[in-house]
């Protein structure tokens, strides 16, 4: 049974289907793998072994009665720790909420639970997914599988880690300014923040409602649109959900990108990066010249600093969600939510009115720039994982700051709402993954995916790891 723990969600349905394996082995088989590896990792925060078998015992039961049977029927999926949960602990990785249960399940875990899928657990996040490294006062730092001395990334490490490592198939993440991708380059998995709007929120710890979107971690770009055909569509509780029908996303990922127009920037003109990684994914960029793409250099017009523009909407709106806990629960909480609670709730109302202004102008520039390529490829991260809690000073010997290492080239399309992906595209000197980002036009979630398949199977990646490094190896 453990080869099943790296198996793509299409196979383990047949499997499934065929009555070759039972749901409740397939349950018990990563509840093993989570009890023996995840204590290296913190992957999981809280671990459903019984609700999981009780669910698992269920779909067996249901597949020996009909064969009209939903599309994730007893396929364990791993939830990260800001979605709710009915019944089941969810923290939003904060100590103010470590004995949480909640009455109702997000919609994410909602349409999940109704394809059929059973939750493993919830995954490790930082308090409220606010920081690029996985640990909190609730949990230790969450380690990628490649190098356990080192970080996952955030907010989605738990998530992404749990993938690589194979203690789940597939996996839910939310990203406010990179926390889908950042760590699906950091653990050697594939991860895609889909267009603003195209997955809808509700139930959960999510304070940043104008910029996070939801989406899957997986190891194959199939299972990734596997993910988003149970989890797009409108929902009426989301004002700013989509009601767009969502594409055919499984049946037309394997539609030819030939002719696709791509921009490849390194940096996108003004990021420090560190050689290793500006190679390898240069190198991966021109790959799609052999698709029968045209790639070109060049990096849209960013002539601000983005983070200073946009703190004022995201500090504010953090501080709106929050802020109470302030005055209610502040020992409870970790030094950077308590800094971004504070400086939000400092934030005046022209601050946040001229903040919102200047994101719809950088909107507008980044639409004419997608309006001349279908793609924009660049690196995930300017650095591979580094040791926790010790994100580098300095990148290709430039002064930098802490965010510099993890969200510097993948906030921009959380700001503008655009589809982006990272790619596993090869490894550092020291065997630490590296991700390839692909960003598409709003609403253009399809071209990502078709993008990342071609590329895919032109370069394939590891379908998973069996053990884990020992991390004196590679630090």
């Amino acid at each position: 049974m453990e080869e099943l723990a790296f198996t793509a969600v299409d196979e383990l349905t047949r499997l499934l289907r065929t009555r070759r394996i039972s749901s409740r082995e397939l349950v018990e088989m990563f509840l093993d793998r989570i009890a023996r590896l995840n204590p290296g990792l913190n992957a999981y925060l809280t671990v459903a072994e019984e609700e999981a078998r009780r669910a698992a015992d269920s779909a067996d039961a249901e597949a020996g009665r009909t064969d009209a049977l939903p599309p994730l029927s007893g396929v364990p999926v791993a939830v990260k720790d800001l979605e709710f949960t009915k019944g089941l602990r969810s923290t939003g990785g904060s100590l103010a909420y470590q004995g949480f249960i909640p009455r109702e399940d997000s919609v994410v875990v909602e349409r999940l639970r109704r394809a059929g899928a059973i939750v493993l657990g919830k995954t490790n996040t930082p308090e409220f997914g606010s920081y690029g490294q996985t640990w909190s006062r609730l949990s230790d730092d969450c380690r990628t599988p490649w190098d356990t001395s080192r970080t996952s990334g955030g907010s989605s490490g738990g998530s992404a880690a749990a993938v690589a490592a194979g203690l789940a198939p597939v996996a839910t993440g939310t990203d406010g300014a990179g926390s889908i991708r950042a760590p699906a380059a950091f653990c050697g998995v594939y991860g895609i923040k889909p267009s603003f709007g195209r997955i809808p929120m509700h139930g959960g710890f999510l304070g940043l409602p104008l910029h996070t979107c939801p989406g899957p971690l997986t190891r194959s770009v199939r299972d990734a649109a596997v993910m988003l055909s149970v989890l797009c569509g409108h929902d009426p509780r989301d004002p700013n959900s989509t009601r767009e029908t969502p594409p055919d996303f499984v049946g037309g990922i394997e539609v030819s990108i030939q002719d696709f127009r791509i921009a490849w920037s390194p940096d996108l003109g003004f990021a420090h990066v560190d050689p290793d990684v500006r190679s390898l994914t240069e190198s991966a960029a021109r790959t799609f010249e052999g698709l029968g793409c045209r790639v070109e250099a060049e990096s849209p017009p960013v002539d601000i600093d983005l983070f200073e523009v946009a703190d004022p909407v995201r500090n504010a709106d953090k501080y709106a969600t929050w802020g109470h806990l302030l005055k209610d629960r502040p020992d409870d909480l970790t030094p950077y939510v308590r800094s971004v609670l504070e400086r939000g709730g400092r934030v005046t109302g022209e601050e946040y009115s001229n903040s919102l202004r200047e994101l719809e102008r950088l909107n507008a520039r980044m639409t004419d720039f997608f309006e001349r390529y279908d793609l924009l490829a660049t690196p995930t991260t300017p650095v591979p994982a580094y040791p926790v809690r010790q994100p580098p000073r300095t990148i290709d010997g430039f002064e930098v700051q802490h965010y510099a290492s993890t969200t510097l080239l993948t906030i921009l399309w959380n700001l503008t709402g655009q589809p982006a992906a990272s790619l596993p595209c090869g490894f550092t000197a020291k065997g630490l993954p590296v991700g390839l980002q692909l960003i598409g036009r709003y609403g253009d979630d399809l071209g990502v995916l078709r993008a990342s398949r071609a590329f895919e199977k032109a370069r394939p990646w590891p379908a998973g790891m069996t053990v884990l490094p020992n991390p004196s190896a590679t630090s």
